[in-house]
């Protein structure tokens, strides 16, 4: 039976359903406005640009984008190499750094896309401190210049830490470690304490490491180009030479031993880096190969980069950087082929500083 009650409560249902169809236009649009303000705004980043590590996904402005796929650059020729005189390929297909093999500019865009922020350790022990003010100033000139960069000074002298101005984006972080009586022990350990920190602060902190000598100075330009996985740093005494000459560990018993018909290049100590996971894994093997031959009463021919030539052996680095990012011209001058001397010793008296 249908009652009165029955029609009041149809009638008041019908009610509310045109109510809301005739809101619903209404939302609709709202809805598509707003969308359509927050997606003209903003876009998500999810790309990895380059490929070689896995980076955060961050927010890009349209203005970036715009400005990105607008960048006006030479166009690259196939047929027409950039550099003629020197190798810039290795075998395994990894790019081998100079000057005129690379657009800067579009690197640094990548990178900045990724919101980079790379790390650069140094220790600075015992006497050795006193480079640590030249090295921080001319790092502030050349290197990785409109990113953001992490000083890690390592040393036992915290007080002798000199102040330096920062650029924005740029801070500096002491680490106090203990130092050791021989010069040798101070620079094997530096794979340890990078070992330790990599995976206890830096895996946390910074994208990329960067691990150098401080007793040089940069000299030019050194920035995003150099980054990869993992790379290396040909040494300037031996970029012209056979693997015959190569001074490796020759001794079959030590952990560092490379025989003498094999090898690629001879990798500077004082340079390399890559992210943060590989440069730990480079680290704790050579410590771990440094552990074993002391327990056996063996110490490497040159320390730490003996360890690090055998890791790069069996380990290829993704990029390869020329000397220009490790030069010596009071010994070497300032040959042709170098267009640019990027990081460079500073003269001194090892006897003295050693000692």
């Amino acid at each position: 039976m249908v009652t009165e009650d029955t029609i009041f409560v149809a009638k008041r249902r019908l009610k509310c359903y045109s109510i809301h169809l005739g809101i619903l236009p209404f939302i609709v649009l709202v809805s598509i406005f707003f969308g359509y303000g927050f997606l003209s705004h903003r876009f998500q980043v999810v790309w990895n640009p380059g490929g070689e590590t896995s980076m955060p996904i961050r927010q890009l402005d349209v203005q970036e984008v715009v400005t990105m796929s607008r960048m006006a650059f030479p166009q690259p020729k196939v047929l027409t190499p950039t550099r003629k005189d020197v190798l810039v390929l290795t075998p395994w297909l990894a790019p081998i750094i100079w000057e005129g093999t690379f657009n800067i500019d579009i690197l640094n865009e990548q990178f900045r896309l990724r919101n980079t922020t790379v790390g650069l350790t140094v220790f600075a022990i015992k006497k050795y401190a006193v480079f640590l003010k030249l090295f921080l100033e001319t790092a502030e000139k050349y290197f990785m210049v409109g990113h953001k960069v992490i000083y890690y000074v390592f040393t036992d002298r915290p007080a002798d830490v000199p102040q330096v101005f920062l650029g924005e984006g740029r801070q500096l972080v002491v680490l106090t470690v203990r130092n050791y009586t021989r010069w040798q022990d101070v620079s094997m350990h530096r794979m340890e304490m990078i070992s330790h920190f990599s995976e206890r602060r830096f895996l946390h902190e910074v994208d990329y490491l960067v691990c150098a000598d401080v007793d040089m100075k940069f000299n030019d330009h050194v920035g995003v180009e150099i980054l990869s996985a993992l790379f290396g740093t040909l040494h300037p005494g031996f970029y012209r030479g056979n693997r015959e000459s190569f001074t490796y560990e020759r001794r079959p018993k030590s952990q560092a031993y490379i025989p003498r018909d094999e090898g690629d290049f001879y990798y500077a100590g004082g340079f390399f880096g890559g992210s943060v996971v590989e440069v730990h894994h480079l680290t704790k093997a050579c410590h771990k190969a440094m552990v074993e031959d002391q327990a056996n009463g063996i110490e490497a021919v040159w320390h730490d980069e003996s360890y690090l030539n055998k890791y790069l052996l069996y380990h290829k680095p993704t990029k390869v950087l020329s000397p220009e990012y490790v030069w010596d011209q009071k010994l070497l001058g300032w040959p042709s082929i170098m267009k640019k001397l990027r990081y460079v010793t500073v003269p001194k008296n090892h006897q003295a500083i050693r000692n």
